[in-house]
């Protein structure tokens, strides 16, 4: 099969697609035969190995551990492995592969846990831009941010793929939502729900007056005291990475959580941080919210298999906005 292959850290231009075998499914997985794929965040920071402390954490200076890019993925499967029931060949699903990658190829198997049936709604394009990113936004919300109806809500990096979801997934939330983007993305962030827009190339949104029960910040390109004077004074701040490329880093966005680890022990104020990870019961909660037209994934653009290091490198250099999709 063919498949975006990676032997050492870099830029996009260590990605080259390749013949590889075909993946047998364990017990407990799905072979799926993938007909989009999508791009994040989480795929250029392991591709270069930025920030270098994922290095030390995966044990593996030279490279990833696992050779073929890509989580996020929607397709048809083609078969099951022991202990998988109600799936069958011909289905159609989407999910997300987990850190051991291997979505951007013709065929990956997926964790059993890790797929849901896709949406009947969504083509398989729109699917594939669902699982890390939507996930990331509704466990950000609802879980770490316990956001409830009536408060109101600060999204910094609105417009980027967890940001598009995360205005929806608030607003189906019954929250008040102000987002922050750029001025191209202020019509977007409207049309998806957005209460109040605030572009940040006019106006700095920790010098206003507004205070906001919980912010979430995904792009990590603001200081913890800034973020914190927008909180009311039992207001939670969500940290979590993102952001685009500007070169190898030591700690990256983790440099910013830690320093909200340790600011969290004197405040009343609530400082966290999360990370994003697919499972059976947030695709389920995010098809449900889906199909009920609370929400619907955002596509930037489209790229074939073969040119998945252009793709990345839109990504991570040029804010896409939204996401942006591998197809097949």
């Amino acid at each position: 099969m063919k498949a975006i292959v990676q032997d050492r850290y870099g830029s996009p231009d260590v990605l080259s697609l390749q013949e590889t075998d075909q993946p047998r499914p364990s017990a407990g997985e799905v072979l799926v035969r993938v007909r989009a794929a999508a791009v994040n965040a989480y795929d250029w920071h392991i591709m270069r190995g930025d920030p270098y402390v994922l290095r030390l954490a995966a044990r593996s200076l030279r490279g990833p551990r696992f050779r073929i890019r890509g989580r996020d993925v929607a397709g048809v499967v083609v078969a099951v492995g022991d202990g998988v029931t109600g799936l069958s060949p011909g289905d159609e699903v989407y999910g997300d592969t987990g850190e051991s990658d291997g979505a951007f190829a013709e065929y990956v198997c997926v964790p059993a846990e890790r797929r849901a049936p896709k949406p009947a709604k969504l083509t398989f394009e729109q699917a594939a831009a669902v699982p890390l990113a939507g996930s990331t936004a509704l466990v950000g919300l609802r879980d770490a941010g316990r956001l409830r109806a009536g408060q109101h809500v600060l999204i910094n990096g609105a417009s980027g793929g967890v940001g598009t979801f995360a205005v929806q997934i608030a607003k189906a939330l019954g929250a008040t939502v102000t987002a922050v983007c750029s001025t191209r993305n202020v019509e977007l962030v409207t049309s998806l729900g957005a209460d109040h827009v605030v572009d940040y190339t006019r106006e700095n949104f920790t010098r206003g007056a507004s205070r906001y029960e919980l912010v979430l910040d995904l792009v990590g390109n603001r200081s913890l005291a800034d973020l914190r004077r927008v909180l009311t004074p039992e207001g939670t701040l969500l940290l979590s990475g993102g952001g685009v490329s500007r070169g190898g880093s030591v700690f990256g966005p983790m440099g910013l959580i830690i320093r909200g680890r340790l600011a969290s022990r004197f405040t009343r104020q609530r400082i966290a941080d999360f990370s994003g990870s697919s499972n059976r019961e947030l695709l389920t909660a995010l098809s449900e919210l889906i199909e009920a037209g609370r929400v619907e994934p955002v596509i930037d653009r489209d790229f074939p298999l073969e040119k998945t290091a252009e793709a990345i490198r839109y990504l991570e250099t040029e804010h896409a906005r939204a996401k942006v999709v591998i197809t097949l």
